[in-house]
Protein backbone atom coordinates (compact mmCIF):
# COMPACT_ATOMS: atom_id res chain seq x y z
CA UNK A 1 0.00 0.00 0.00
CA UNK A 2 3.20 2.54 0.72
CA UNK A 3 3.83 1.64 -2.88
CA UNK A 4 0.77 2.92 -3.95
CA UNK A 5 0.97 6.07 -2.31
CA UNK A 6 4.97 7.07 -2.99
CA UNK A 7 4.12 5.97 -6.56
CA UNK A 8 1.58 8.70 -6.72
CA UNK A 9 3.12 11.17 -4.87
CA UNK A 10 6.22 10.75 -7.73
CA UNK A 11 3.83 10.89 -10.13
CA UNK A 12 2.74 14.73 -9.01
CA UNK A 13 6.41 15.68 -8.77
CA UNK A 14 7.38 14.27 -12.10
CA UNK A 15 3.89 16.08 -13.79
CA UNK A 16 5.54 19.43 -11.83
CA UNK A 17 8.61 18.94 -13.09
CA UNK A 18 7.71 18.29 -16.33
CA UNK A 19 5.47 21.43 -16.60
CA UNK A 20 8.82 23.80 -15.38
CA UNK A 21 10.92 22.11 -18.26
CA UNK A 22 8.34 23.24 -21.25
CA UNK A 23 8.06 26.36 -19.61
CA UNK A 24 11.98 26.71 -19.52
CA UNK A 25 12.26 25.66 -22.93
CA UNK A 26 9.66 27.91 -24.08
CA UNK A 27 11.26 30.83 -22.35
CA UNK A 28 14.09 29.65 -24.81
CA UNK A 29 12.15 29.80 -27.50
CA UNK A 30 10.71 33.52 -27.47
CA UNK A 31 14.47 34.45 -26.54
CA UNK A 32 14.98 32.79 -29.58
CA UNK A 33 12.04 34.32 -31.38
CA UNK A 34 12.99 38.15 -30.42
CA UNK A 35 16.67 37.56 -31.73
CA UNK A 36 15.49 36.29 -34.78
CA UNK A 37 11.68 36.93 -35.56
CA UNK A 38 11.22 33.48 -37.14
CA UNK A 39 7.92 32.50 -37.42
CA UNK A 40 8.84 28.99 -37.30
CA UNK A 41 10.11 29.74 -33.73
CA UNK A 42 7.36 30.96 -32.31
CA UNK A 43 5.02 28.45 -33.91
CA UNK A 44 7.47 25.79 -32.09
CA UNK A 45 6.55 27.89 -29.20
CA UNK A 46 3.03 27.51 -29.79
CA UNK A 47 3.22 23.45 -29.93
CA UNK A 48 5.34 23.58 -26.53
CA UNK A 49 2.13 25.71 -25.45
CA UNK A 50 0.19 22.95 -26.15
CA UNK A 51 2.06 20.02 -24.86
CA UNK A 52 1.89 22.49 -21.62
CA UNK A 53 -1.39 22.38 -21.52
CA UNK A 54 -1.93 18.89 -22.06
CA UNK A 55 0.47 18.00 -18.90
CA UNK A 56 -1.87 20.19 -16.11
CA UNK A 57 -4.11 18.07 -17.88
CA UNK A 58 -3.25 15.14 -16.90
CA UNK A 59 -1.79 16.60 -13.56
CA UNK A 60 -5.49 17.64 -12.37
CA UNK A 61 -6.99 14.52 -13.72
CA UNK A 62 -4.65 13.30 -11.57
CA UNK A 63 -5.25 15.47 -8.58
CA UNK A 64 -8.97 14.54 -8.68
CA UNK A 65 -8.41 11.02 -8.51
CA UNK A 66 -5.93 11.23 -5.69
CA UNK A 67 -6.06 10.95 -2.01
CA UNK A 68 -2.64 11.36 -0.97
CA UNK A 69 -0.43 13.76 -2.73
CA UNK A 70 3.42 14.98 -1.79
CA UNK A 71 2.26 18.52 -0.37
CA UNK A 72 -0.91 20.62 -0.22
CA UNK A 73 -3.67 19.99 -2.89
CA UNK A 74 -4.12 23.77 -3.42
CA UNK A 75 -0.26 24.29 -3.68
CA UNK A 76 0.16 21.66 -6.34
CA UNK A 77 -3.40 23.22 -7.93
CA UNK A 78 -1.73 26.76 -7.12
CA UNK A 79 1.88 25.91 -8.86
CA UNK A 80 0.86 24.27 -11.34
CA UNK A 81 -1.48 27.02 -13.07
CA UNK A 82 1.52 29.68 -11.87
CA UNK A 83 4.00 27.95 -14.59
CA UNK A 84 1.81 27.10 -17.00
CA UNK A 85 0.45 30.93 -17.00
CA UNK A 86 4.32 31.72 -17.81
CA UNK A 87 4.66 29.60 -21.34
CA UNK A 88 0.96 30.98 -22.17
CA UNK A 89 2.35 34.44 -21.86
CA UNK A 90 5.25 33.61 -24.07
CA UNK A 91 3.31 31.83 -26.42
CA UNK A 92 0.98 34.98 -26.63
CA UNK A 93 3.28 37.23 -26.65
CA UNK A 94 4.56 35.74 -29.83
CA UNK A 95 1.04 35.95 -31.29
CA UNK A 96 0.61 39.22 -30.75
CA UNK A 97 4.16 40.90 -32.18
CA UNK A 98 3.27 38.48 -35.21
CA UNK A 99 -0.91 39.76 -35.11
CA UNK A 100 0.26 43.31 -34.71
CA UNK A 101 3.20 43.24 -36.70
CA UNK A 102 5.18 44.14 -33.40
CA UNK A 103 9.21 44.12 -34.18
CA UNK A 104 11.45 43.01 -31.07
CA UNK A 105 13.36 46.02 -29.42
CA UNK A 106 16.11 45.70 -27.32
CA UNK A 107 13.87 45.77 -24.27
CA UNK A 108 11.57 42.79 -25.39
CA UNK A 109 14.90 41.02 -25.85
CA UNK A 110 16.59 42.38 -22.13
CA UNK A 111 12.58 41.11 -20.84
CA UNK A 112 12.94 37.40 -22.18
CA UNK A 113 16.34 36.57 -21.17
CA UNK A 114 15.38 37.61 -17.40
CA UNK A 115 12.59 35.57 -18.16
CA UNK A 116 14.28 32.59 -19.49
CA UNK A 117 16.57 32.96 -16.38
CA UNK A 118 13.75 32.93 -13.99
CA UNK A 119 12.20 30.12 -15.58
CA UNK A 120 15.42 28.01 -15.48
CA UNK A 121 15.61 29.00 -11.54
CA UNK A 122 11.91 27.09 -11.27
CA UNK A 123 12.57 24.55 -12.61
CA UNK A 124 15.63 24.45 -10.19
CA UNK A 125 13.61 24.55 -7.59
CA UNK A 126 10.70 22.41 -8.18
CA UNK A 127 13.84 19.73 -9.15
CA UNK A 128 15.15 20.16 -5.64
CA UNK A 129 12.13 20.52 -3.49
CA UNK A 130 11.66 16.32 -2.46
CA UNK A 131 14.85 15.99 -1.25
CA UNK A 132 16.41 19.38 -0.95
CA UNK A 133 13.66 21.98 0.07
CA UNK A 134 16.45 25.07 1.45
CA UNK A 135 18.02 24.79 -1.94
CA UNK A 136 14.70 24.89 -3.62
CA UNK A 137 13.98 27.83 -1.60
CA UNK A 138 17.49 29.70 -2.49
CA UNK A 139 16.35 28.91 -6.56
CA UNK A 140 12.87 30.75 -5.61
CA UNK A 141 14.14 33.53 -4.53
CA UNK A 142 16.93 34.04 -7.23
CA UNK A 143 14.17 33.64 -9.53
CA UNK A 144 11.95 36.11 -7.85
CA UNK A 145 14.80 38.75 -7.90
CA UNK A 146 15.12 38.19 -11.68
CA UNK A 147 11.34 38.72 -11.61
CA UNK A 148 12.21 42.24 -9.81
CA UNK A 149 14.93 42.89 -12.45
CA UNK A 150 12.07 42.23 -15.34
CA UNK A 151 9.85 45.04 -13.78
CA UNK A 152 12.68 47.40 -13.84
CA UNK A 153 13.08 47.11 -17.69
CA UNK A 154 9.23 46.96 -18.00
CA UNK A 155 9.12 50.52 -16.54
CA UNK A 156 12.17 51.75 -18.79
CA UNK A 157 10.62 50.34 -21.98
CA UNK A 158 6.83 52.05 -21.29
CA UNK A 159 8.25 55.36 -20.64
CA UNK A 160 10.41 55.40 -23.51
CA UNK A 161 7.43 54.51 -25.28
CA UNK A 162 5.97 57.57 -23.87
CA UNK A 163 9.07 59.82 -24.86
CA UNK A 164 8.49 59.33 -28.60
CA UNK A 165 6.80 61.79 -31.03
CA UNK A 166 3.39 62.81 -30.89
CA UNK A 167 1.94 62.01 -34.03
CA UNK A 168 -0.84 59.65 -34.63
CA UNK A 169 1.14 56.97 -36.07
CA UNK A 170 3.41 56.83 -33.16
CA UNK A 171 0.01 56.68 -30.72
CA UNK A 172 -0.72 53.17 -32.64
CA UNK A 173 2.53 52.19 -32.74
CA UNK A 174 2.98 52.79 -28.65
CA UNK A 175 -0.37 51.01 -28.08
CA UNK A 176 0.86 48.25 -29.58
CA UNK A 177 3.98 47.98 -28.10
CA UNK A 178 2.78 48.29 -24.78
CA UNK A 179 0.32 45.35 -25.15
CA UNK A 180 3.40 43.04 -26.13
CA UNK A 181 5.14 44.29 -22.76
CA UNK A 182 2.01 43.51 -20.75
CA UNK A 183 2.02 40.18 -21.81
CA UNK A 184 6.00 39.91 -20.96
CA UNK A 185 4.67 41.94 -17.50
CA UNK A 186 2.27 39.20 -17.01
CA UNK A 187 4.71 36.08 -17.21
CA UNK A 188 7.17 37.98 -15.08
CA UNK A 189 3.98 37.96 -12.37
CA UNK A 190 3.02 34.77 -13.09
CA UNK A 191 6.93 33.41 -12.36
CA UNK A 192 7.11 35.12 -9.00
CA UNK A 193 3.65 33.42 -7.90
CA UNK A 194 5.43 30.24 -8.57
CA UNK A 195 8.27 31.08 -6.66
CA UNK A 196 6.59 32.32 -3.58
CA UNK A 197 4.40 29.12 -3.66
CA UNK A 198 7.46 26.89 -3.61
CA UNK A 199 8.69 29.12 -0.36
CA UNK A 200 5.07 28.10 0.95
CA UNK A 201 5.62 24.49 0.62
CA UNK A 202 9.33 25.13 1.67
CA UNK A 203 8.04 26.45 5.04
CA UNK A 204 4.83 23.87 5.22
CA UNK A 205 7.94 20.99 4.60
CA UNK A 206 10.38 22.30 6.93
Amino acid sequence: MFRIFKRKEDRFQKLIEQQASLAFEGMKLLVKYLETADTEVAEQLSYKEKEADEVRRILIDELNRTFVTPFDREDIFSLSRSIDDVIDYADTTAVEMNILNVKPTPYMRRIASLLKDAAYEILQAVLRLPKHPNVALDHAQRAKALENRVEGVYREAVASLFSGPEDIHHVVEMLKMREVYRHLSNAADRGDEAANIIADIVVKKT
